[in-house]
């Protein structure tokens, strides 16, 4: 895409101060660095891991503007690429899809099988629990967002981990946009795990932050505070600029302009990714990351294209902006890091994909995409069947109309068997759900090992089952069918069974690494075993979903 006038350099303007404190790569010699050698299977491990998540960041997407790439995606795009990665399951959301990539397994296994879950024998009142939260901590609430953040329903461990456990002096650093992202990727061991909030930079509860990170916040928070005017358009953003109404509002012309303080609008630009890059390379240079004996990793949680996605649409003028601006950070931060002279691999892949809005859909060839009935209201429904059965109330528990659904622990086997099959049949005479699964159906299959593109539907929910977590049934919505239908924050979202939320791209880049591309699916868990391989770290196979991609062209191969 041309290249606008003005540039949207967060990464070295709005942010400048966190790096000032020495220039790149300070403390490396930085005619010390040899030539680019070839990579080959003799070839030693690089000395720093940067991996990248784009949140949302759907195949469709990296497939729509792939050929306007000018920066740090088109570097990626130049390396090893496999345009069809999956996130296989079928709970395609931010929480479950972070715990895959770094661990090497699906959400069965990770334990994150969405972002919200319920657990009915919880001690506190409320049951509902957030995937990254510690809900033993007094008067914490999901429900109220006051909840203390924590790794602890992760139930397995992080490539970081892998990596302390077999050198305690490999250095695992996780910066996000979400601490979701930030938990999920960067596991227990972290040295340093921190994401963005309306004071800058935070972390667990009763954590200090580092210098170089609470410098990092200051810069962040001052950011925030000014206003942004509207970002210039580039020419070939032109054509998404066309006006949709949804519901009283309009969506699909924007400019991502926003006042000063407002911290959900800057989360959803360029500018936010821009922050967690600026931060990642003050951390990376304050801990001197890949300048030691051995390798270390660093992790990068964009979330700004989720924002974008879920607020405007995955089309239009905001996701333009917000991709374009998205390759200049990542080519900035690619140009710093190049500066230090230090050996280092990049994989870059999405947490989920996602759809556009209906309402654009209906303008552009799919006249079946709508919004959801409001009839499928788990709550009302529930009511209804409690009523029928002469059961008692609360009935059923559910984070919306599609997913995990919970019946009350307190029935008896034979009115739980009523209230399933009164259940069962309502939701599946909705003609917005293709179907409707049980949590016995689930428990009884193995999880599939064929390629995730032939994953039956119920391959897909098995994958996210949990026998300990998973609701009692799963409401599955049909195609293209869009679970908001209050659009007065969120006009779009993500989280099915489809493979519009289920593909993202998966990259992979090194220094003196041929690139080339593979088309045949391939899945985030194998991401862990890769890049182990990659370092020579030894992973149990058993104990992960995923396996090793080779990542060299030809008859050797980088799968040790």
């Amino acid at each position: 895409m041309e290249t606008p006038s003005v540039k949207l350099k967060y990464l070295t303007t709005a942010l400048a101060a966190v790096l000032c404190v020495a220039g790149p790569g300070a403390g490396v010699a930085q005619d010390a660095a040899p030539p680019a050698q070839k990579v080959t299977a003799a070839t030693p491990p690089p000395k720093l891991i940067v991996m990248i998540s784009v949140d949302q960041f759907s195949a469709d997407l990296f497939a729509q503007y792939r050929g306007h790439f000018t920066g740090g995606l088109a570097r990626l795009a130049s390396g090893v690429v496999f345009p069809s990665g999956y996130q296989a399951h079928g709970a395609t959301e931010t929480c479950p899809g972070h715990s895959t990539i770094l661990t090497g397994n699906h959400p069965a296994h990770t334990g994150i099988i969405a972002n919200n879950y319920f657990d009915l024998a919880a001690a506190r009142e409320d049951k509902r629990l957030y995937c990254a939260e510690d809900e033993t901590v007094p008067g914490t609430s999901s429900g109220s967002g006051k909840y203390a953040p924590s790794v602890d329903h992760l139930l397995v461990p992080t490539l970081g981990d892998l990596m302390k456990a077999r050198d305690p002096n490999a250095q695992v650093v996780s910066v996000a946009g979400k601490d979701r992202a930030a938990i999920m990727m960067g596991g227990r061991k972290a040295d340093e795990l921190v994401w963005l909030a309306p004071t800058g930079l935070t972390s667990y509860r009763g954590t200090a932050l580092s210098p170089t990170a609470t410098q990092a916040g200051t810069a962040i928070a001052a950011a925030i505070a000014q206003p942004r005017k509207g970002l210039p358009l580039p020419a070939d953003c032109a054509d998404q600029d066309i006006a949709i109404p949804v519901g009283d509002r309009v969506v699909g012309n924007g400019r991502l302009a926003r006042d000063g303080g407002d911290f959900r609008r800057f989360l959803a630009s360029p500018e936010a990714d821009g922050a967690v890059l600026a931060a990642g390379a003050a951390l990376r240079q304050a801990r001197r990351l890949g300048e030691g004996s051995t390798t270390d990793l660093l992790i990068l949680g964009l979330s700004a294209t989720d924002y974008v996605g879920h607020g405007f649409g995955t089309e239009g003028t905001e996701m333009c902006l917000q991709i374009m601006g998205l390759d200049r950070e990542l080519g900035d931060f690619f140009a710093r890091l190049d500066a230090t002279g230090i050996d280092y691999a990049v994989a870059l892949t999405a947490d989920h994909g996602g759809h556009d809005i209906p309402e654009r859909n209906r303008q552009n060839g799919w006249p079946a995409a709508t919004r959801v009935d409001t009839a499928i209201n788990p709550d009302a429904i529930a009511k209804s069947v409690a009523e029928k059965l002469g059961l008692p109330e609360p009935l059923l528990y559910s984070d919306g109309p599609f997913g995990d659904m919970y019946l009350a622990k307190s029935l008896t086997a034979a009115q739980r068997k009523a209230a399933m099959a009164e259940f069962i049949a309502r939701f599946r005479a909705f003609p917005q759900v293709e179907a409707v699964v049980t949590g016995e159906e689930l428990a009884a299959r193995p999880i599939s090992k064929e390629a995730p593109d032939n994953w039956s539907m119920l391959d897909k929910l098995r994958a996210s089952y949990n026998a300990q977590r998973s609701g009692d049934f799963i409401v599955v919505l049909k195609p293209r069918v869009t679970p908001i239908a209050d659009t007065s924050r969120y006009v779009a979202t993500h989280g099915s069974v489809w493979d519009y939320d289920r593909r993202v791209p998966m990259l992979f880049w090194r220094k003196g690494l041929a690139g080339f591309e593979q088309t045949n699916a391939v899945m985030t868990v194998d991401i862990l075993p890769t890049l182990a391989s990659l370092i020579g770290l030894t992973v149990d196979a058993s104990k992960i979903d995923g396996r090793c991609i080779d990542l060299i062209s030809g008859p050797e191969s980088s799968c040790r």
